[in-house]
């Protein structure tokens, strides 16, 4: 009985140092997600603010100098 109590505890013992290496894993791949979110946010905004490609019109381009 006792040797498998001793078992029990072993793999409950196991089960917490996994569960918390896991959570390390959630709260760090997290902090990525957020960190890229606001890349992104940054991101769009910036395409907004830039919103012309910056290329002339044809009809506003003037001919090229061989012309």
């Amino acid at each position: 009985m006792e040797k498998r109590m001793i078992e029990l505890e072993t793999k409950v013992s196991y089960q917490d140092h996994m569960i918390q290496e896991l959570n390390d894993v959630v709260i760090r791949q997290q902090k990525q997600i957020d960190a890229l979110e606001a890349e992104m946010k940054r991101t769009r905004e910036h395409l907004k603010g830039n919103s012309g490609s910056g290329l002339a019109r044809p009809e506003e381009e003037s001919p090229p100098p061989h012309y």
